[in-house]
């Protein structure tokens, strides 16, 4: 009888196996065949190592068909739409990619060879966490209210939204589903007390950066409508890393060539199915976490909502046997979801209309519309550009008459519309390129995001720690 004590990763790699995904496993089956009574001979015997696998070389970009529906009329166009190409370039040589596009919103979204925001990338039975970055799931909601006072919804919003790092303080926390909680509890990416902890503080809350909860009209019904922008905020963020770490293993052992933030997990492993099936469970989620703002502002205003629906645009989508990942890029399918409506919407800045369009399944858009007006600056350049002029200058400058509110009181210059595309532009490439098609303008009155909130420990109390 062999010792299970004795049998560990190091015997493991004596007697043949490499170590990576489902090693593990194989030392978790030898242990138990130890315990049961079989010999050294017998175990090898049960767990004879998998052949290596055939490690994939990167691709040709030349030999990936990559759509660009993007136009530049200025240097800063110019500039960005260049770089954009250039980063979707190096990443279609990942030897899973079978074809890309990029967006009229586009703009670079890290190192070269890093997804854009704007970007898509369609994949052959890979997921890769890199591709919807740690934001996952990042979307949009809106609940149309009906002829009610767009300033008491801001005012009732103030009361109830959460921003900033953290999630909500102990008695001011929404009530998380107990079948929503055991989802995560049942799920090896999401099971850890730490994420299942987030998923309850973190209910009802918005974050930081370009999220906003914004109060406008529609101009087709002269109803006053809600839209909300976040993502899966905290339980996302440690699903993407884990993810990344089981991405990586694979990565060393199927491509070591590929670039770090684009290694997959093979979606017919049992880690990629269970990271298939985690990522539903934080779209559920984050579907969830956006009700919990919309239903509470409708209670405290005792008003019947009209209509509400929403749609992602940093998320994996599974389309005739391709993994489609969207990196700010809305999906334009009418049957991407079950809760698919048809209808997506598509932000521009705090001082422009939120768009109510209905997606036109663009094949030269691999399916995908814009998801709002992107960048043609980094936001320490913005900050540059701005010279001399005050942030309340500025922002009384490029948002007259609007109701704009910053949950931790101080101005955020980097979200002014003049940080952001030219959003006149990229409405004309939406048409231009028949990406979608627009039904209705939600017309500004306000909104609120976070603002340049100090971090907790120059604080010395939780950012936005008044809610």
């Amino acid at each position: 009888m062999t010792d299970p004590r004795h049998i560990d990763g190091t015997v493991l790699i004596d007697w043949g196996h490499t170590p990576g995904p489902g090693f593990a496993a194989t030392l978790e089956r030898a242990r138990f065949l130890a315990q049961e009574g079989h010999d050294e001979t017998a175990i090898r015997a049960a767990i004879v190592p998998a052949p290596p696998p055939t490690r994939l070389p990167l691709q040709d970009p030349d030999d990936v068909p990559l759509h660009v529906s993007l136009e530049a009329e200025t240097p800063d166009e110019t500039e960005n739409r260049e770089r954009v190409i250039e980063t979707m370039r190096t990443l279609i040589r990942t030897p899973t990619v079978v074809a890309a596009a990029i967006m009229p919103d586009a703009c670079p979204a890290g190192p070269l060879g890093t997804i854009p925001v704007g970007g898509i990338v369609s994949t052959r039975n890979a997921i890769h966490p890199g591709m919807h970055s740690p934001d996952i799931c990042c979307s949009v909601m809106m609940t149309d209210l009906g002829p009610v006072d767009p300033v008491s919804v801001l005012d009732a919003a103030s009361g109830i939204t959460h921003f900033g790092a953290g999630g909500r303080d102990q008695g001011r926390r929404f009530t998380l589903s107990l079948d929503l909680l055991d989802a995560f509890r049942e799920n090896p990416f999401l099971s850890s007390p730490k994420i299942v902890h987030a998923a309850q503080t973190h209910m009802g809350t918005q974050g930081d950066g370009n999220h906003f909860l914004f109060v406008g009209r529609s101009r087709a019904t002269g109803h006053t409508a809600m839209v909300t922008h976040h993502g899966s905020r905290g339980p996302g963020a440690q699903l993407y890393r884990a993810g990344v770490e089981v991405a990586e293993r694979w990565r060393r052992l199927l491509s070591p060539e590929t670039l770090r933030q684009n290694a997959w997990i093979p979606a017919d492993s049992d880690e990629g199915r269970d990271y298939w099936h985690a990522l539903q469970i934080i779209r559920r989620w984050t579907k969830a976490n956006h009700n919990a703002i919309h239903q509470a502002v409708t209670e405290n205003l005792r008003v019947t909502p009209v209509e509400r629906f929403w749609n992602e645009h940093n998320f994996v989508f599974e389309r005739n046997g391709l993994f489609h990942h969207g990196k700010g890029a809305t999906p334009a399918w009418g049957s991407y979801a079950d809760d698919a409506t048809g209808k997506v919407l598509i932000p521009l800045n705090m001082a422009e209309p939120v768009l109510v369009a209905r997606g036109r399944d663009a094949a030269h858009g691999l399916g995908f519309a814009p998801h709002g007006a992107g960048r043609n600056m980094t936001r320490t350049e913005h900050r540059r550009r701005m010279g001399d002029i005050t942030p309340e200058a500025l922002l009384a400058a490029e948002t007259p008459g609007l109701d704009i509110r910053f949950f931790g009181g101080r101005i955020d210059v980097s979200e002014l519309p003049s940080s952001y595309k030219r959003a006149k532009s990229v409405v004309e490439q939406i048409g231009r390129y028949n990406l979608a098609d627009i039904e209705d303008y939600i017309d500004p009155v306000g909104c609120i995001m976070a603002g340049d909130m100090l971090p907790p420990w120059l604080s010395g109390r939780r950012a936005g720690g008044r809610r």
